[in-house]
């Protein structure tokens, strides 16, 4: 072999950050010229150089290169043993290339960074931090965590006293700050604290500074500030909503409980059973179209609301001394009915609901008119002398009432006649269909005497 290479130490220690060299010993023990390269092996190929780069010998001659290892200050390259080797490649191609081999030792180096999240709480009974702790050496670590409160009047405890750190890498540890005593109302107080992450002490060196953390928790009173305010804004606002009930409210609704107390009222509710009900139930009445309507028995009206107005009022006038009229016998609530059935295309059909007898003003309040059946046509509704009340087109409805403040007038011998015209007979649903239209008219009223 013409070629021989050496190391001059098999090992050698590499700082993080910093360089180490180790020579090697290259000899050309051919009878020619030769020109040598040099190519590192191993996981420390990437942080290490050979100087020179090439290198020619004479024959039988030696020189020495430096071997150089510059590790990263960084936790990618961890700290321990690494073996590496260095080829001698000759440049002609009947030398073969000669490998040294050695170990370099990546020393270890620390350095710790921490961070508290978040820097200040508030809260009611306790504050809630997190200290993070961040490895960036290149060996494992386990750092001792202690808290030093700025007060006695809180206490600062970790949910760990260690924290064990892989290179490269963070963790976490949980930080609770708990006050001595409860606040139970007036400002907040402040409580300061610092949390100490200490690291371990390198063998034989002195141990690393400590990270200090400042942290503060500011505690909450149980009750708010602003209870005392709302609770008195609530009682002055009661206090408003009673006086404006007892001095508006509750006046308006005595006033419009008396004004719906009227004449009427009254005659109606102390009033017996209807008397009239035998006199109008039997009566019929012929129409235009020659045809008689046959009554039916008078159901129940439903009580529909209407606006109240207020009675006027009048000024008493005095009785005079030489004469005194008689009053009025009282009115008597009446009712009628009648109902109507026409065909299409054989002109109008009427019927009588109701003849006012002699000696008596029927005085009409309310009227109902019903088309059960959807019929389409005309309903006319004629009083005394075949003036007209109402006129109506059965498709608008099927229950049409009206109340009258100020009551019709139908004198004595005057009759109220329902007149109905149809043009198409309507369909009841889930009902066979109905040869002729069919209407209904209820009356309501009182009959007053006209004799003293």
């Amino acid at each position: 072999m013409s070629l021989t290479a050496s190391l001059d130490a098999s090992s050698v220690t590499a700082v993080p950050g910093e360089e180490t060299s180790l020579p090697l010993q290259v000899r050309n023990s051919g009878t020619t010229v030769e020109e040598y390269r040099f190519e590192v092996a191993g996981a420390c190929a990437a942080w290490t150089t050979v100087e020179p780069a090439t290198l020619s010998l004479y024959p039988g001659s030696a020189e020495t290169v430096q071997v150089t290892f510059r590790p990263p200050r960084d936790p990618s390259v961890p700290a321990g043993e690494t073996p590496f080797g260095v080829r001698v490649v000759p440049t002609s191609d009947h030398a073969e290339p000669v490998v040294p081999e050695g170990r370099v030792t990546v020393a270890p180096f620390t350095e710790v960074t921490a961070e508290l999240v978040p820097r200040g709480s508030h809260g009611v009974l306790r504050g809630a931090h997190k200290v993070a702790v961040d490895n960036r050496g290149n060996a494992p670590l386990t750092v001792a965590l202690t808290a030093r409160s700025g007060t006695e009047r809180a206490g600062i405890t970790f949910t760990r006293p260690e924290l064990r750190v892989e290179p490269g890498r963070a963790a976490f540890a949980e930080l609770r700050v708990k006050p001595a005593k409860r606040l139970w109302r007036g400002t907040p107080v402040l409580h300061t604290f610092q949390a100490v992450v200490a690291p371990p002490a390198p063998e034989g060196e002195e141990p690393p500074a400590p990270v200090v953390l400042d942290g503060s928790y500011q505690q909450e009173a149980i009750l708010p500030r602003w209870l005392p305010r709302a609770l008195i804004l609530a009682f002055v606002l009661a206090l408003i909503l009673t006086g404006f009930w007892y001095g508006m409210l509750r006046p308006a609704v005595k006033s419009a409980a008396r004004e719906a107390i009227t004449p009427e009222v009254i005659a109606s509710a102390t009033s017996g059973p209807d008397q009239s009900g035998g006199q109008t139930g039997g009566q019929t009445g012929g129409g235009s179209g020659g045809a008689s309507a046959t009554p039916t028995p008078a159901p129940t009206p439903t009580p529909t609301p209407t606006a109240s107005v207020k009675p006027s009022t009048k000024p008493s006038v005095k009785p005079s001394a030489k004469a005194t009229a008689k009053p009025l016998p009282p009115a008597e609530p009446s009712s009628a009915q009648v109902q109507v059935r026409d065909g299409v295309g054989g002109g109008s059909r009427s019927g009588t609901a109701l003849t006012v007898p002699a000696g008596k003003t029927f005085r009409l309040t309310d009227i109902l008119v019903q088309n059960p059946q959807g019929d389409a046509g005309t309903v006319v509704i004629t009083g005394d002398g075949g003036s007209r009340i109402l006129t109506l087109a059965l498709e608008n409805f099927r229950d049409s009432d009206y109340h009258f403040v100020t009551p019709i007038l139908v004198p004595a011998g005057g009759q109220v006649t329902m007149t109905v015209d149809c043009r198409k007979v309507g369909r009841p649903v889930n009902a066979p269909a109905p040869s002729r239209c069919a209407q209904s008219l209820f009356l309501g009223g009182t009959m007053q005497s006209t004799k003293s």
